[in-house]
């Protein structure tokens, strides 16, 4: 930049933000965008995949906002669900082509529920963080304290 013919210069320790896409999907905290969502990385045992510390590591944010709060994931599940059987339709539709008559569109419905339960622990964990990602918005270096 120019000011009066002299360089004005900008401060060089600004912190660069953390992709908030490739943070939801690493399942990092929405606050800080580094400590872990979930107690396993893994959804492995399957009994314990949706287990979350009761505050992020690194910044203190409480991971259950109030009583009940994960019900609301239901919504975002169904929605990411509905998703995927569309995705699957219309790329078998393009692929393959559905049609009564050879029965294509059961096979496609039957590929479509088939992905969806395969991909469901997955699906029951990303809900839960986009969920929370819509509550609590990213703050650069803010701890919490409580």
């Amino acid at each position: 930049m120019y000011l009066c013919g002299a360089y004005l210069q900008e401060p060089m320790s600004k912190e660069k933000t953390p992709n908030q896409v490739l943070s939801i999907l690493q399942m990092k905290c929405p606050n800080c965008r580094s400590g872990a969502m979930f107690t396993n990385k893994s959804i492995f045992p399957i009994s314990k995949m949706l287990q979350m510390p009761e505050k992020c590591s690194h910044c203190g944010q409480k991971m259950e906002l109030e009583p009940g709060f994960y019900f609301g994931t239901g919504y975002v599940s169904y929605g990411l669900t509905v998703a995927i059987m569309a995705a699957v339709f219309v790329a078998y539709w393009v692929l393959i082509g559905l049609s009564y008559k050879d029965n294509s569109i059961f096979i496609a419905l039957g590929v479509a529920v088939g992905l969806t339960l395969l991909l469901q622990p997955w699906l029951m964990r990303i809900s839960r963080v986009l969920y929370l990602y819509m509550f609590v918005k990213y703050q650069s270096g803010n701890k919490i304290v409580s």
